[in-house]
């Protein structure tokens, strides 16, 4: 068996939560839970680390929850607010003296290598820069003995995915669930879902659709995520009915055991 732990580094939008210059109601909050990093996760596979997106906030993230190893990156779509602390693995490459291997669909993988061919370098004697290697994946695979399935969704017109490890599902910056891809969300005990703001948006769950997904997918609990500074965290609480609540940077649900 293998423990499996997931920790949310950030539950936040593209522009963080307080947003510069707002003063409203969520950005003024003196509640914690109101404060959310660009959105991204650590899950801890036996002794592996994997991120999934690498936010902008990732070194105060990483320094947050003591996390000083990374071995792999699973990566949902380019967008800056999850591709761009890319530069900061070079520290986990450093601790490790090893690379870090980045997995994404073929959209992702060649957006990286155009922007940032650096890093896919070999090692200086001094480690300097990140050492990236690059899968493109388009089924399941394993890591540290356990399952990882990439969810094919669509966000607006981009090609992005969502990850499965376990029975546990992360899906960000997602406006539309493919019936394949539903297929493969299923029995989930755990799952994070985006949930932009109040209103419809093209490229994002809002608050109806989201909660409407929670129905149809029913995971036994369901953790909500890229969240803007419109959804207030006890505003927001008091709109989920059973079974699906509000993230907040730093949760940890109950591990999982899973046989490799």
């Amino acid at each position: 068996m293998t423990s499996v732990q997931w920790t949310v580094l950030g539950c936040g939008s593209s522009s963080g939560t307080p947003a510069i210059g707002c003063n409203c109601a969520t950005c003024s909050s003196g509640d914690a839970r109101n404060v959310r990093t660009r959105c991204s996760a650590y899950v801890r596979i036996g002794e592996q680390g994997v991120l999934i997106d690498t936010s902008p906030d990732l070194r105060q993230q990483a320094l947050r929850e003591g996390i000083t190893r990374v071995d792999a990156v699973l990566y949902s779509h380019p967008h800056a607010d999850h591709l761009n602390g890319i530069d900061d693995l070079r520290a986990f490459c450093y601790v490790k003296r090893g690379p870090v291997t980045l997995y994404g669909n073929d959209f992702t993988v060649d957006n990286i290598r155009r922007r940032f061919d650096y890093a896919l370098a070999p090692p200086s004697p001094v480690w300097d820069k990140p050492v990236l290697l690059t899968e493109t994946v388009t089924a399941p695979f394993r890591i540290g003995g356990v399952l990882v399935t990439p969810i094919p969704l669509r966000h607006g017109a981009w090609p992005c995915l969502g990850w499965r490890i376990g029975n546990t599902a992360w899906l960000t910056d997602v406006s539309e669930i493919p019936d394949s891809s539903v297929a493969l969300l299923q029995g989930l005990d755990t799952l994070f879902l985006d949930c932009l703001r109040p209103e419809p948006y093209p490229s994002h769950l809002h608050l109806a659709a989201s909660l409407a997904w929670a129905q149809r997918l029913a995971a036994g609990q369901t953790w909500l995520i890229h969240m803007t500074h419109q959804l207030e965290y006890h505003a927001l609480s008091a709109q989920c009915p059973p079974g699906v609540a509000v993230a907040f940077d730093g949760l940890q649900p109950p591990a999982e055991n899973l046989e490799e």
